[in-house]
């Protein structure tokens, strides 16, 4: 993603200020003011720039100047608000912010995608709604900010840096993730660039490595997709629906009994850890075939080989404090994966809609929604005593998403204990 016009810089050691997060919404109302007031004058300096790419095809560059440094300004708010960085942002939207944002502004735009560019720029507004859970044209970062995961991100976040004097560095890329994709709508909407935004789940490698985890996601589809199931894809979900239910009703038992055979003996038991993986990857495989992440209509036994699929290690020895005070533990892990589930939604509803029409999914949108279902699988597994690391949240930081997650699998990989 560094050939991309809008590029996302990431220059935060995550260290955070008890004192400053404490009071983190009272020191931004000043901020809130001028950026309400720049939002202003931004709807106007936006209608007119309009008017003037469609006559000549070439953006007034002091508009274009004017719209950079608003986006830049806005994204470092939102960074400050969301708790992505830590120092007091300055109120120009100058370069230089821990979280920031680099846009190379196109010299000239074609005419007829300029005269319609807010129509096309529904879909990407609509993706950003579902993911942030609002926003608008006149809340660039804000809109990331007032509401949806980033929001979560932040109320996750303020709790652990009062209490660690950090950020937790998922929960930082995720809200990195938030403001990039913010920063690249609007910054195609203004008329900054002619590339429409992505939903690519990717990240600088600036940001971090992604952690090794016990529970991997592998992604090897090719994004086609039959229209022919696109079309009835929920009704032929149905019966993978019942039977998730009832398998899900015995796995509430097995679980049970896995925490009391762990607290007695330190470890899980292997049938039922086995038992217990084999759901995860069949939850996975629903998820995937439902919301357009995959195409295959998957089994209904949770076999590894399907075109998403989920790479479990054997178990081992968990700590029975940990194992004790599991669900507890993983309260904020649960109220996050509710979020995320918005990228599940986004890619389903925006897949569906683009396979109907070329028979192919949308590779940011299949990326965005894999993202969720790992996130989401290794949640599942850290409430059900598969594996007792707790779930990364964070985007990959590697290109192509495939390549990261697969880097990631560990070994051995499903083999026997």
């Amino acid at each position: 993603m560094n050939g991309r016009p809008v590029r996302l810089v990431v220059d935060d050691d995550l260290r955070r200020s008890r004192l400053t997060v404490f009071f983190r919404f009272f020191l931004a109302i000043p901020h809130f003011v001028w950026l309400g007031l720049w939002t202003f004058a931004v709807f106007f300096t936006a209608i007119a720039q309009w008017f003037v790419t469609v006559v000549r095809a070439r953006p007034a560059d002091p508009l274009q100047s004017f719209h950079v440094a608003y986006i830049r300004y806005a994204t470092h708010v939102g960074a400050y608000m969301a708790l992505a960085a830590n120092p007091f942002p300055g109120f120009l939207g100058e370069p230089g912010y821990p979280i920031d944002v680099e846009l190379d502004a196109a010299e000239r735009q074609p005419r007829l995608t300029a005269g319609f560019r807010f129509l096309l720029a529904l879909p990407a507004l609509f993706f950003l709604t579902l993911v942030n859970g609002g926003g608008s044209a006149g809340s660039t970062g804000g809109g990331v900010v007032i509401s949806g995961v980033v929001l979560i991100v932040a109320f996750l976040g303020w709790f652990a840096c009062l209490v660690r004097g950090e950020m937790p560095h998922g929960l930082r890329n995720v809200a990195a993730y938030g403001l990039r994709y913010t920063a690249e709508t609007f910054a195609y909407l203004l008329l900054l660039t002619p590339t429409y935004p992505t939903s690519e789940p990717t990240l600088p490698a600036s940001a971090g490595p992604t952690p090794q985890h016990p529970i991997a996601l592998f992604v090897d589809d090719d994004r086609r997709r039959s229209r022919l199931t696109t079309f009835f894809r929920l009704f032929l979900t149905v019966p993978h629906m019942v039977w998730l239910l009832l398998w899900g009703i015995v796995v509430v038992f097995v679980v049970i009994g896995q925490w009391f055979f762990a607290l007695a003996t330190g470890r899980p038991a292997v049938p039922l850890h086995r038992f217990v993986a084999a759901y995860i990857r069949y939850q996975t495989h629903v998820g995937a075939f439902l919301f357009m992440v995959a195409n295959p209509f998957p089994g209904f036994t949770g076999r590894p080989g399907y075109p998403v699929d989920v790479h479990v290690t054997p178990p081992v020895r968990q700590s029975r404090w940990v194992t004790f005070f599991r669900f507890v533990l993983g309260l904020p892990a649960f109220i996050l994966n509710g979020a995320l589930n918005t990228f599940l939604i986004a890619s389903g509803i925006g897949g569906w809609f683009a396979a109907l029409a070329i028979g192919r999914m949308p590779e940011g949108l299949r990326n965005a929604g894999a993202h969720a279902l790992r996130y989401n699988a290794q949640v599942s597994a850290y409430a059900t005593l598969v594996t007792a690391h707790y779930p990364f949240s964070g985007p990959p930081t590697l290109e192509p998403v495939q390549a990261a997650w697969a880097e990631l699998l560990p070994a051995p990989v499903d083999a026997p204990a």
